[in-house]
């Protein structure tokens, strides 16, 4: 769980960085005092049956991670989905994300949802190969931070 701890605080920095000069969204939505103890709650925030938490290895490394969590009947959301800087461009998001998406498929889900940040677009072009389409917001986000995020959504 280390590893997935490490990476999740490495996607909180990423966001930090795209984010400079700009709102305060980072520590509104992962405020620092509460990260660490979110962290330690990943494996009960994403058990099973509910949900889970997978991660992706490259060379012998856990080198991305990605969790849901139910937020419907028959709606998860994946959250977390962050792969390192030496495994970008090797595939391993994709396959981390159809390797989400089938398990939940499994779990009698028939629908994954998302957010993510405009400042990822890599993400975001991630997310459209993948079959997402934009959607409306499955949560109430901060009306100041309405701009900033996009919504997404696909049968599974």
């Amino acid at each position: 769980m280390g590893a997935v701890r490490n990476l999740c605080r490495a996607y909180r920095e990423l966001l930090i960085v795209r984010n400079a000069g700009k709102s305060n969204i980072v520590e509104d939505y992962y405020k620092s005092e509460d990260y660490e103890p979110l962290l330690k709650r990943l494996p009960e925030l994403h058990a099973r049956p509910d949900g889970f938490i997978l991660v992706g290895e490259f060379g012998g490394d856990v080198v991305a991670c990605g969790m849901t969590h139910r937020i419907g009947p028959n709606t998860c959301e994946i959250k977390r989905v962050f792969v390192s800087d030496a495994a970008r461009g090797h595939g391993v998001a994709v396959a981390l994300c159809r390797a989400a998406m089938e398990q939940a498929a499994k779990d009698g889900y028939a629908r994954m949802v998302l957010d993510t940040m405009r400042e990822l677009p890599e993400a975001i072009a991630l997310y459209r190969k993948l079959g997402f389409t934009e959607c409306a917001p499955f949560y109430d986000p901060d009306p100041k931070y309405t701009h900033q995020i996009h919504f997404f959504g696909r049968d599974i």
